[in-house]
């Protein structure tokens, strides 16, 4: 019986030019319990490696033609489930430093002594369960998210739609007092609403599931559209959202132009700006738009800087401000996923964002893109 065919025994590959070493090798491991698969090249390693991938390999370092740190380069570059690697060599001065760097996980020299073979042998598929048992304990929790921001999701689009036809008086008259309670109920249903949503797209971004749709972008125009929607908050707290787009050649068309996802690139600036609503009580949100004259690593850029005068970030909360699940210890700090969703968006379209802040003076966040050429 094959070990493909049966889970509980693992799979082994043997790789040496020397049919002595070969047969040597599987007397050790099958005496174990092993299923042994004997190759005497890399290139017949390396399909062997992608049409049933092993447990284990052993490889021989001193190969004709491609030898052991090759094999393993190549096995590195192009695995998508883990195999550990056992690099076995007749030679003292053999490059550990290189077998290691190319991406093997032990040596061993020949003449090796058997319980040592077999010790390392179980320490590498030891390693091999491991990780993956966490790799689909990883893989299970991204299933559950999916699944619950989905199903989550169902339920308070309706209820969103279900409480604005109340709070518009479509099924009978009600009492003010009732219309800003269930406007109070509108804004949380719609704030956990957006975590939701935020955590679906984070999801998708660390799946490699999502998919930009990549066109022409008008960074001005965006930013031109979103403060009209943020406005009214802003206006309820005495407010003043400006936008400054003076440095923009007003004539040329593609003034502000990037390759992007616009409803992405329009998601982190309604959040930014959104933000610094949020985490400020009085003054202003400065938004400016401009290009530099100075080509960093050759490309112009495109900049948007979103200013406030609010609360301010501490010094050792900004190192960690983009990170997952990353709160504030404001009390107004939401779930810690608009900024790390904003980050991987700025991140996809080959940009950057950052963040200046003193406490007491405000936030100036800072986005970067490659200027369309």
């Amino acid at each position: 019986m094959l070990a493909k065919d049966n889970p509980q025994i693992e799979h082994i590959l043997a790789v040496d030019d020397n049919p002595d070493n070969l047969i040597l090798l599987e007397t050790i491991l099958e005496s174990e319990g092993y299923e042994v698969e004997l190759v005497s090249n890399g290139t017949n390693a390396l399909k062997q490696v992608a049409q049933s991938p092993p447990d284990l390999i052993l490889l021989d370092v001193m190969m004709p033609e491609m030898d052991g740190y090759e094999v393993t380069r190549r096995i590195r570059q192009n695995q998508e489930i883990y195999i550990p690697i056992l690099l076995i060599t007749a030679h003292h001065d053999a490059s550990v430093v290189e077998g290691l760097d190319a991406g093997a996980d032990d040596f061993i020299r020949k003449p090796f002594d058997h319980e040592e073979l077999l010790a390392r042998v179980r320490s590498m598929l030891r390693l091999k369960h491991s990780i993956d048992e966490q790799r689909k304990m990883a893989r299970q929790r991204e299933d559950f998210v999916s699944r619950l921001t989905h199903d989550l999701r169902t339920p308070l689009v309706a209820a969103d739609r279900m409480l604005n036809l109340f709070h518009e008086e479509t099924f009978c008259s009600i009492s003010q007092d009732m219309k800003q309670a269930i406007f109070a109920m509108i804004r949380s249903n719609k704030n956990l609403l957006e975590m939701v949503n935020n955590l679906l797209e984070v999801y998708r971004f660390e799946a490699g599931k999502k998919n930009l749709q990549i066109e022409n972008c008008h960074l001005r125009q965006i930013v031109e559209e979103v403060v009209p929607e943020l406005t009214p908050l802003a206006i309820e707290k005495g407010l003043t959202i400006n936008i400054d787009s003076s440095n923009l050649n007003q004539r040329d068309e593609t003034a502000s132009v990037v390759k992007g996802d616009r409803l992405e690139l329009r998601r982190v600036i309604s959040n930014l700006i959104g933000n610094a609503i949020k985490f400020t009580d009085t003054g202003s949100i400065n938004i400016r738009v401009s290009e530099t004259s100075v080509k960093p690593q050759g490309k112009a850029w495109v900049i948007i800087e979103v200013q406030d005068t609010g609360f301010g970030i501490a010094l050792e909360d900004q190192a960690t401000l983009f990170e997952r699940f990353r709160q504030g210890k404001n009390k107004r700090a939401g779930s810690g996923l608009g900024l790390h969703l904003s980050q991987r968006i700025i991140e996809s379209h080959k940009g950057t964002i950052e963040v200046f802040s003193e406490l007491g003076k405000g936030s100036v966040f800072t986005i970067r893109l490659p200027k369309q050429a």
